[in-house]
C-alpha cells in the first residue's frame, strides 16, 4: 500500500462492521469468514460469553478510518470447537506450571473449512496483522496464538512471519471436469462403481429427498434440522455449538449460499445434511437423522453433495473434518495446515520438534491413502 498512517486494533465484534466493508476483503468468497456467518454466530449467542469463544477481531483503518485489513480472532478459554487438537499441549504446559488458556484462536468458528484467515486489501499488511496478534498474546500474557484451516494460498504469509506450521489430513472430492455422477463413477473401478451404485439405490429406497435454498428454506425446515443437530452433536462433542437461533440466522442473512437437503419418509423429514457453497467449493458442515436408513449418511453427505458440486462447476467439495470412510467414496486425502505462534521460547521449541515428526507422520499417512483410493491406475 501506499505511505499512509494505518490504525491497528482490537474491535468487540465483526458487527460493528458494515457487511459491503468486512465482505470486500474476502467474505463474498467464502462463506464462513463473511460478515453473514460472523455475525450469525455473534448474533445468536454462539459465540460469546459464557460460550469460551469471545470475538475479539483484528482490524487495520487507513486514514479515511476504512477498513483495509481484518482477522476473525477469538480469546478461547478451552479448545473445544477447533478440530486441531491441542490439548496434549495444554496439558504439558500446565503440569510445567504454565496457564494455557486463554489463548488467541483465529478461526471460523465450529468450521474446518479452508479459508482465508488474514483478510486483506493488500498483502504487504499481513505482518502487521500478525504482529498484531503476538502483540495482543504478549501483552495479555496469552499462552499463544492458533490460525487454523488456512486457505493454501495463505500458508507462506504465516511461515515468513515465523510461525509454525502443522500439518493433518481431510478428505476432499475434487472435481476433474465431470459432466455428471455416472462420468466420475467412470473414473473408479468397476468393482467400486457398482458398490457406489448400490450404495445410492439402498440409501434412496422409500426416501425422497428435496434441496432446498434461499427463502424456500422455512422455520419448520429450520426445526427438522435442529433435532438432526442436536443429536448427532450429543453424540458427537456432548452438547450442540450451534444455539437453535443460528440456524434461523443464517437462513436469513446468507440462505442463497445454503443447500440444506432433507431425505422425507412420506411428509416427514428423518434426515438432513446443511451445505454452504463457496466461490469454488462446496462445504459440507452438519448431517443428522432421527432413524437409521443404511447408507443415508452417504448419500445426503458424499454423493448428493457431489451431484451439487457438478451441476455448480465447483472445484471440490471439503465434507469436514476426519472420517476415513470418505477415501472409498472417490473423495481423496488432502492437506491441511495451521499456524502457531508460542509466547515461552522453550515451550515453542518443544512444540517445534513436535510438530517436524508429526509432520513426517502425515506426510506418510498421505501416501498411504494415496494408494488406496477407490480410482481406475493408469
Amino acid at each position: 500500500m501506499s505511505d499512509q498512517e494505518l490504525t491497528v486494533r482490537l474491535a468487540p465484534s465483526v458487527g460493528q462492521f458494515a457487511a459491503a466493508e468486512w465482505n470486500a476483503l474476502g467474505g463474498d468468497r467464502n462463506p464462513f469468514v463473511s460478515h453473514e456467518f460472523l455475525t450469525a454466530m455473534e448474533d445468536s449467542g454462539s459465540v460469546g460469553e459464557g460460550t469460551g469463544w469471545d470475538p475479539v477481531p483484528i482490524v487495520i483503518t487507513d486514514s479515511a478510518g476504512k477498513l483495509v485489513a481484518a482477522m476473525p480472532s477469538y480469546a478461547k478459554g478451552h479448545s473445544q470447537g477447533e478440530y486441531v487438537f491441542d490439548h496434549s499441549w495444554a496439558d504439558a504446559w500446565h503440569r510445567a506450571g504454565g496457564r494455557y488458556y486463554p489463548k488467541l484462536q483465529i478461526a471460523a468458528p465450529f468450521t474446518p473449512a479452508n479459508g482465508p484467515r488474514l483478510l486483506l486489501q493488500d498483502e504487504s499488511l499481513a505482518p502487521h496483522l500478525l504482529k498484531a496478534a503476538e502483540t495482543v498474546c504478549a501483552n495479555n500474557g496469552l499462552s499463544s496464538v492458533h490460525a487454523t484451516f488456512i486457505a493454501p494460498e495463505q500458508r507462506g504469509l504465516f511461515e515468513a512471519g515465523g510461525w509454525l506450521m502443522r500439518s493433518d489430513i481431510q478428505f476432499h472430492w475434487l472435481n476433474r471436469g465431470y459432466a455428471s455422477f455416472d462420468d466420475f463413477l467412470g473414473a473408479l473401478t468397476s468393482r467400486k462403481r457398482k458398490d457406489l451404485r448400490k450404495e445410492r439405490a439402498a440409501a434412496c429406497a422409500g426416501l425422497t429427498t428435496r434441496h432446498l435454498s434461499g427463502k424456500d428454506i422455512r422455520e419448520e425446515h429450520w426445526d427438522a434440522f435442529w433435532v438432526f443437530y442436536q443429536d448427532t452433536g450429543a453424540r458427537k462433542w456432548g452438547r450442540p455449538y450451534l444455539t437453535r437461533e443460528a440456524f434461523s440466522l443464517l437462513g436469513e442473512r446468507m440462505g442463497d449460499r445454503i443447500i440444506l437437503i432433507l431425505a422425507y419418509d412420506g411428509a416427514t423429514p428423518i434426515a438432513g445434511a446443511l451445505n454452504f457453497a463457496g466461490s469454488d467449493a462446496l462445504y459440507g458442515r452438519y448431517w443428522g437423522c432421527t432413524r437409521e436408513v443404511r447408507f443415508l449418511h452417504f448419500e445426503l453427505c458424499y454423493y448428493q453433495a457431489i451431484d451439487i458440486a457438478i451441476a455448480r462447476g465447483l472445484a471440490r467439495v471439503e465434507a469436514g473434518a476426519q472420517g476415513g470412510h470418505k477415501l472409498a467414496r472417490g473423495y481423496e486425502p488432502v492437506q491441511t495446515v495451521s499456524a502457531h505462534w508460542i509466547a515461552d521460547p522453550g515451550f515453542r521449541a518443544a512444540i517445534a520438534d513436535f510438530l517436524a515428526r508429526e509432520r513426517a507422520g502425515v506426510a506418510s499417512d498421505q501416501l498411504y491413502l494415496d494408494a488406496r483410493t477407490p480410482f481406475r491406475k493408469a
